[in-house]
């Protein structure tokens, strides 16, 4: 039988994972969920930095990562260099601090960009998840194991339920955008 729930479900995920990309994306503020994405390579294999360290923000433009074995400070250090977040961290023994300069209008401009087009994908996810719901009805369909007018109410369900989760994405964007532009 069809079960709207499992689809609706997968377009969760979607929002979920935009979600994710969303707070690793740097704004004027300091949040250890930007460093999600920077892999370091420690101990022949790649890790989160929050795997090789403690991460805090003790003030809104300062994450401080207290890393626990001295000999990964370098490669942390190159990670960080390395990555597009454009931050010039400050080595102190094991502790690195990482300063978030403010966004200049230029990168805020860009990121709305970037914003939007993480958020077009996401709706893309979304729109296949609604279209694969359909398919399966019309086969259900075709093998009589649902009437017609039962097609069509499920098809409007699932249609609602694609609405809703492309309006959470929206109001994730625009939230974003103002986050960005509030200076």
């Amino acid at each position: 039988m069809f079960d709207e729930n499992s689809y609706s479900l997968k377009m969760d995920k979607a929002i979920e994972a935009f979600s994710k990309e969303l707070s690793s994306l740097r704004t004027g503020r300091a949040n250890a969920a930007m460093l999600d994405l920077i892999k370091v390579d420690v101990y022949g294999q790649q890790m989160p930095i929050n795997q090789i360290g403690s991460i805090t923000t003790p003030e809104p433009r300062m994450i401080n990562i207290q890393i626990w074995d001295v000999n990964n400070v370098p490669l942390v250090d190159a990670a960080i260099k390395k990555s597009d977040l454009g931050l010039n961290p400050q080595i102190d023994g094991q502790l690195i601090r990482l300063p978030v300069p403010e966004l200049n209008e230029e990168r805020r401009i860009e990121l709305k960009k970037i914003i939007k087009s993480i958020g077009e994908k996401c709706k893309v996810s979304i729109r296949n998840v609604r279209r694969e719901a359909n398919e399966y009805l019309k086969k259900l369909l075709k093998s009589k194991d649902i009437g017609e007018d039962e097609e069509k109410t499920y098809e409007k369900n699932v249609q609602t339920i694609t609405d809703d989760h492309i309006k959470s994405v929206e109001e994730k964007v625009l939230l974003k955008e103002k986050e960005i532009m509030t200076i």
